[in-house]
């Protein structure tokens, strides 16, 4: 009897602690999924566009959670490059941040607020020098792609005697010369009439000494083209084939001033690779958000190729791009 006794207490016991371990386990799990429900909505990429004097300025801002409680980030204004966020501050269902200048005329930083509802946000910047303008924002599309492409044919951008099929956003400069595109003074840009989504493009270009362009893929993301020295600087990510602001080249590969040099640019979705002179130098990188100077801040959809010519003397050659099926 007592045997029986013992082995009762001992299961009841058992059980007993079983049933404290299991709730355990749930208070554990539901805190975690608890604490995951708690990251703010604003976690995330949103492309913008300020609303300037009735100018549509494109801009991108990225949130981050930064340990268990600040909230940092990046954003890109409609110029220069994409500048880190040391704190995005919540305040009564709203954001904030500061940036300091960074190319903009003025003596004080720029300040944001916005508030976040559902897929879209809405807010104001308080400009460098002193003005208030409004700005909307969606989330940023992922663009990931769920099959590889199906390349079509080559397509010559550049006919070799005129500027047909491209048009300026400016005064027009360029002109063609034996064969090459040329801007031989700073002015406008030079787009696309056409529009793509994913493509591979063959494109070369010369510059002179100090000269400074860049290749827009999608009317969006920059290619640096720049007067750089192989070796000189180190590679950074505002220099000669990155992606600016962004993504940097494992590898500086530029030559000389005044000799043809070449890239073979790879996009799809998000994911770009950059042939420099030959050797690849960025592979298969996602490319976080548009970069300054973009044409609009939609980056799901299609857009032309923009090649800058607002940044001294620059040439381009055999530009032939494969678009996706």
């Amino acid at each position: 009897m007592r045997n029986q006794t013992t082995i009762k207490k001992n299961s009841n016991s058992r059980f007993i602690r079983i049933q404290l371990i299991a709730g355990l386990l749930l208070l554990i799990i539901s805190g975690a999924k608890a604490q995951q429900a708690k990251d703010p909505a604003v976690i995330g990429r949103w492309d913008i566009t300020i609303d300037k004097g009735g100018k549509s300025l494109p801009s991108w801002l990225e949130v981050q959670k930064s340990g268990t409680h600040t909230l940092v980030g990046r954003f890109t204004y409609a110029f220069g490059s994409a500048r880190p966020i040391s704190e995005v501050k919540p305040h009564d269902g709203k954001y904030s941040f500061s940036i300091p200048l960074q190319w903009e005329e003025g003596n004080r930083n720029m300040d944001f607020e916005f508030e976040v509802k559902g897929e879209e946000l809405t807010g104001t910047m308080v400009y460098s020098d002193g003005v208030t303008y409004h700005f909307t924002g969606v989330r940023a599309p992922s663009m990931t792609r769920a099959k590889a492409p199906v390349w079509g044919k080559p397509v010559k951008l550049f006919n070799g005697k005129d500027t047909k099929g491209w048009h300026t956003d400016g005064k027009n400069q360029w002109v063609v010369e034996s064969g090459i595109l040329r801007s031989k003074h700073s002015g406008a840009n030079l787009i696309t009439d056409q529009k793509f989504s994913d493509f591979k493009l063959h494109i070369e270009f010369r510059y002179q000494k100090g000269s400074n362009s860049g290749v827009y893929l999608r009317g969006r993301y920059e290619v640096q083209v720049i007067d750089t020295k192989t070796g000189e600087p180190e590679p950074i990510n505002n220099q000669f084939s990155a992606i600016y602001g962004f993504l940097p080249p494992n590898k500086m590969m530029a030559k000389n001033a005044g000799e043809w040099q070449s890239y073979d640019i790879t996009l799809v979705g998000r994911l770009v690779t950059i042939v420099a002179n030959g050797t690849m130098v960025i592979c298969q990188q996602e490319i976080p958000g548009i970069t300054g100077g973009a044409i609009d801040s939609k980056e799901g959809e299609p857009g032309p190729l923009l090649i800058q010519g607002d940044h001294g003397p620059i040439d381009y050659r055999n530009i032939i791009i494969t678009p996706a099926k």
